[in-house]
């Protein structure tokens, strides 16, 4: 089963057992989802993984910024809503690294890499992205990547 073919299930268990919180979550999954496809020439072929993990870490960070911002405005109703969704769509990513797991996949990527110094993050920062996507937010994996090639 693809991406969106197990997000177009869910939606469907979701309407069958009348769960609001998630069905909003999963229609907002559904419509990025549908966005993506048109973009890339309207085909109605299935998405890929990776494609689909990349819609699910910006629907998740929308909805985290979101909840911070009606937080800061007083508005808890409209901030559970959305801490809400991202719960929901956090169910669909990978699980996260702790810290000492991402310093430990970051060091094995330097080391496979050979880099010396800070005139090889680029490349390093290439392959920890490719490898770690999901797992790790690319602003954490960049301020680590900095710290050990120039320490």
């Amino acid at each position: 089963m693809d991406f969106k073919q197990r997000i177009d299930a869910d939606l469907k268990a979701a309407m069958l057992a009348r769960d609001k919180d998630r069905l909003n979550a999963l229609r907002a999954i559904k419509s990025a989802i549908l966005l993506e496809l048109t973009k890339e020439g309207g085909g109605t072929a299935g998405i890929s993984d990776e494609a689909g993990l990349r819609i699910l870490q910006k629907l998740h960070k929308q909805r985290a910024e979101a909840a911070a911002i009606y937080r800061q405005q007083g508005r808890e109703d409209l901030a559970g809503e959305e801490e809400v969704q991202a719960r929901v769509i956090e169910g669909y990513l990978p699980a996260r690294l702790s810290e000492t797991e991402l310093e430990a996949a970051v060091r094995a990527v330097i080391t496979t890499t050979g880099a010396t110094g800070m005139k090889d993050m680029g490349r390093v920062m290439g392959e920890a992205n490719r490898q770690l996507a999901g797992r790790a937010e690319g602003a954490a994996i960049a301020a680590l990547v900095k710290r050990l090639l120039a320490g």
